[in-house]
């Protein structure tokens, strides 16, 4: 049995059409080759991420379909994997603002190392938890 929400009106269950659920699975993939990219690549794992063409491209399909899983159960992987998007964004520049000054004794190379590293972490467990979570048919809390 599918997992059904309600849909705006509030009063009867909506089920994603089958080929958004096919969409959500090739925007976890898109977002898990960027990380894979930047694993294997030049690039660190979370700016492959934010800048990488494969995560881009997600979420843009992400903003462009949305209104199509409003009110199912799928709306919440499209806001867990918008929100993985820009929650990366804001902590990386976080990460360079606190990191830069401190270059100037030596110290911030390793809280940049350290914050980059643990937000390509956070962002390889968002994105897992998600894939998983919509393999099994689950809504995601966010």
């Amino acid at each position: 049995m599918l997992p059904e929400t309600m849909n705006p009106a509030g009063s009867t269950p909506s089920v994603p059409d089958p080929s958004l659920v096919t969409l959500a699975h090739v925007v976890y993939g898109l977002h898990a080759l960027s990380l894979v990219f930047g694993a294997f690549g030049a690039a660190t794992i979370i700016g492959s991420f934010l800048f990488g063409w494969p995560s881009i491209i997600a979420v843009v399909i992400n903003y462009v379909k949305r209104g199509e899983v409003a009110g199912t159960w799928l709306e919440s992987h499209f806001r867990w994997q918008i929100r993985t998007f820009w929650y990366a964004a804001f902590w990386s520049i976080l990460v360079a603002v606190v990191s830069l000054p401190l270059t100037l004794v030596l110290i911030g190379f390793a809280t940049w190392a350290l914050g980059m590293f643990a937000l390509g972490v956070w962002a390889t467990y968002r994105i897992v938890r998600g894939w998983l979570a919509l393999n099994d048919r689950k809504a995601l809390q966010s």
